[in-house]
């Protein structure tokens, strides 16, 4: 494994390079080289996880002042999902770094959601030990945090719902969604909604579906709703 080159794509220098290589090591490799004095990464998994879980309420807390505890919960776990975790390792080619015992490299393992979702939480507990809490939450505000953000996970949030029980604290007000643009081919089509409060313009969202664009609307009307009548 190069980690050189691994520290150069993320601009990270680790103090102890053991912890970096046991965070790729998959314990296939581990079997097939007894030889070697080697750990697997599951341990570090297994810290990751809880380093994961705690960066991620921490960053929900303190961005989403009037997100309940359930819609908190719903959307931590849409986040460190095995999917969204494996989502987050090929977008930083965690899979060319992992060492692989020839049976899981022969079967397509340096690209199955399970395996990258466990390297990139062993890496979140390889960061950890190596340079603590506060530089592992710099690493997710630079590769998780702004995801969140950006609303690739606005389809575990239900917006409309929490637009609508925002807007009926004032009486008589309404909400609706209009499809105003359509881009693309067929096979990759692209929405823009916009979100309208009593007729005017309050969010507007793009999606693939007209659904995921209508929450995104509706996520940008909240923003813009609570800013203007908490004046």
């Amino acid at each position: 494994m190069n980690v050189e080159q691994l520290e150069k794509q993320l601009n990270l220098r680790f103090h102890n390079r053991s912890l970096i290589i046991q965070a790729f090591t998959h314990s296939s490799y581990v079997n097939e080289h007894r030889e070697k004095v080697i750990s697997d990464n599951e341990r570090l998994e297994f810290l990751g996880d809880a380093v994961l879980e705690l960066g991620v309420s921490q960053y929900l807390f303190r961005t989403n002042a009037q997100m309940p505890e359930g819609e908190m919960t719903k959307l931590r776990a849409a986040i460190v999902c095995e999917p969204s975790l494996a989502g987050f390792a090929r977008s930083l080619k965690f899979g060319n770094y992992l060492l692989l015992g020839k049976g899981e490299e022969q079967t397509g393992g340096r690209d199955r959601d399970t395996l990258l979702a466990d390297v990139f939480e062993a890496f979140l507990g390889a960061l950890y030990l190596d340079q603590g809490f506060e530089r592992t939450i710099q690493f997710l505000e630079r590769h998780v945090f702004p995801k969140i953000t950006n609303g690739a996970f606005s389809h575990a949030m239900d917006y409309k719902s929490q637009l609508q029980e925002l807007i009926q604290q004032v009486k008589h007000q309404s909400v609706e969604y209009k499809i105003v643009e359509e881009r693309g081919p067929s096979h990759d089509k692209e929405f823009m909604a916009n979100a309208l409060i009593e007729g005017t313009v309050y969010g507007s969202g793009a999606g693939r579906t007209k659904k995921e664009a209508e929450q995104r609307a509706a996520k940008a009307a909240i923003d813009k709703y609570k800013l203007t009548h908490n004046k």
